[in-house]
């Protein structure tokens, strides 16, 4: 047990990962590269779930909540400029698929490509 929490990185120590992995999603939005943002996002999701399924021992320093509550801000700040950046994006998948739905519904209906 000692051997295992000697092994996982304290809470801060991931929120200070997180808050390095949101600064280079904004990066990779901005870059329009989505490969390297999903890859990113998913590193993220793990440090969260991780996160999640670990309780921090002890009484937490008043300095780390602080540090805490800074590294959320700024990760909240950077997924702000991420969706800035994916929306309209997400917006032309959405047309695209809506339209080629409609054409298939459309062909369908009027036997067109028979």
């Amino acid at each position: 047990m000692i051997a295992t929490m000697l092994l996982m990185p304290a809470q801060i120590e991931i929120y200070e990962q997180m808050c390095a992995l949101s600064t280079r999603m904004v990066e990779a939005a901005r870059a329009n590269d989505w490969e390297r943002l999903i890859d990113l996002e998913q590193a993220v999701a793990g440090l969260r779930d991780t996160l999640a399924q670990e309780a921090e021992n002890g009484s937490p320093d008043p300095r780390d909540a602080e540090r805490k509550r800074d590294m959320i801000q700024r990760i909240l700040k950077d997924d702000a400029e991420v969706r800035r950046h994916t929306e309209p994006w997400m917006e032309q998948v959405r047309r695209f698929l809506s339209g080629d739905v409609r054409k298939r519904q459309v062909d369908q209906a009027y036997g067109a490509g028979s």
